[in-house]
């Protein structure tokens, strides 16, 4: 099908232009300055959208979610086609979800599991990451064939014992390969062995309320474990991105590292920049709603966060989605913190919240589509097929109404589960019409394409590297 974007601001992450947009097919054609060639295109395509006044950007690619993702006997409420659905309805095209390792299983069985997780299930394009959990010589030599079938950053944590926690001899161990690759480990930086201990002297104490789940992950425990992360990724010449970074003591520790000159990343969350500790600690048990690792800290650190951003310190913000049920799964852990689901829901929220950053002048509108879609495009493999509308790209296109003013809210999202983290929040813009690949996706307050219209993605290796 060919598609005119007439009469729109083209927004990358150099800046604006007045442009108008054909696409034939799945790919963008070609740019042009309204009237003229632009013109023609509009009089013979089989469809024309009126942009006015409105904001033409890349589709927003999230680096980071976790759709049906087991976890403390449960699995996160999201399907990979609800959750692909949800990220559609508020302008993210592409998501890069984390396979994830058990003890004692293989990572060609465990990618092989989510294939058909998502395979013919996502409304949007797909990617994987891979969680190792299983630090052992035939996972090691697995990283390598990951590598080769488009898989190449692998997730592992110093945090949760017993569960996914690596030692630092087996970070060592697989930061090698990684130099070796040149895939991208991905850090999920706590001191778990530290956290542990903390949680265990709460509950002794019959501390069990949910804001205690921030107070036993302290952030000096964050910045202490990313700074033990980046030593070993200099010992090993590894590139290291740190997940979902939530506190000063770790940016202090990333800035510096990046100052010197390492290949060292980092992204954060919109929870930790709109959230705080006070929503851990809400009356009764409502605070189960905001339990998260890292935790939500507090408000002290979101300038911070915010200025990380504006300084490249922070490359991306991807929303860390991981939705648990407050009345069926956050239950579990009513008389115990620490068997709360963790995880909070917002893959249809990311661009909204991060174009509010835009409203109050912490970051341009350049900045905004770097952060949310071109920076995660190179980070990962996907550029220039995906993160930017050029000649050749995937036509993966939101068109963005700037003065649309809607309120955030479970009644009215679209992502499986029982409540909003932002409920009552007013923020404006909306993503107004949403293209996949060519495809109309939402249009006209309705969704037009089916589950498994999204494609995996096979994506080549980090763009960033020196």
């Amino acid at each position: 099908m060919s598609i005119v974007i007439k009469g729109g601001t083209v927004l990358t992450s150099a800046g604006a232009i007045t442009a108008d947009v054909l696409v034939e097919g799945e790919r963008v054609a070609a740019l042009a300055a309204p009237g003229g060639a632009a013109d023609e295109w509009a009089r013979g395509a089989e469809k024309m959208i009126d942009a006015t006044g409105k904001y033409v950007l890349p589709g927003g690619i999230d680096a980071h979610t976790h759709m049906e993702m087991p976890f403390g006997g449960t699995f996160s409420h999201d399907t990979f086609e609800t959750g692909t659905t949800a990220a559609a309805w508020g302008g993210t095209t592409t998501i890069i979800d984390f396979a994830v390792q058990a003890k004692g299983t293989t990572l060609q069985s465990t990618l092989d599991k989510w294939h058909e997780k998502a395979d013919g299930n996502c409304a949007i394009d797909y990617g994987f990451h891979m969680i190792v959990s299983d630090v052992n010589d035939t996972t090691l030599k697995e990283m390598r064939t990951c590598v080769d079938a488009g898989v190449n950053s692998f997730k592992m944590f110093m945090a949760y014992p017993g569960v996914f926690y690596a030692t630092d001899g087996e970070i060592l161990r697989a930061m090698r390969v990684s130099a070796d690759t040149g895939g991208l480990v991905m850090m999920h930086a706590e001191n778990g062995i530290a956290i542990d201990e903390l949680a265990a002297e709460a509950l002794a104490s019959g501390h069990t309320e949910p804001v205690q789940h921030g107070l036993t992950r302290p952030p000096e425990l964050e910045g202490e474990a990313t700074s033990r992360a980046i030593t070993l990724a200099k010992v090993t010449g590894s590139p290291l991105y740190i997940v979902h970074l939530s506190s000063a003591h770790a940016l202090h520790a990333v800035a510096g590292a990046r100052n010197d000159g390492q290949n060292v990343f980092a992204e954060t969350c919109p929870q930790y920049l709109y959230l705080s500790i006070e929503d851990l600690a809400k009356p009764g048990f409502e605070g189960a709603k905001y339990v998260a690792s890292p935790p939500l800290r507090e408000k002290k650190h979101q300038a911070d966060l915010w200025r990380g951003l504006r300084t490249n310190d922070l490359s991306v913000v991807s929303t860390d989605h991981c939705p648990f049920c407050f009345a069926e799964q956050k239950e579990l852990g009513r008389d115990n913190f620490t068997k709360i689901p963790n995880g909070i829901p917002g893959v249809e929220h990311r661009m909204d919240l991060l174009h509010q950053g835009v409203v109050a002048g912490e970051i341009s509108l350049a900045r905004w589509v770097e952060i949310t879609s071109t920076t995660p495009a190179r980070m990962f493999g996907l550029y220039p097929r995906k993160g930017v509308i050029a000649p050749g790209a995937d036509a993966d296109i939101v068109i963005y109404d700037p003065g649309a003013r809607q309120t955030l809210s479970a009644r009215t999202h679209h992502m499986n589960v029982d409540y909003s983290a932002y409920e009552g929040l007013e923020v404006t813009g909306k993503a107004e019409t949403v293209l996949s690949r060519g495809r109309v996706v939402v249009e006209s307050g309705a969704f037009h394409v089916a589950a498994g219209h999204g494609r995996f993605l096979e994506r080549d290796l980090c763009q960033y590297l020196n």
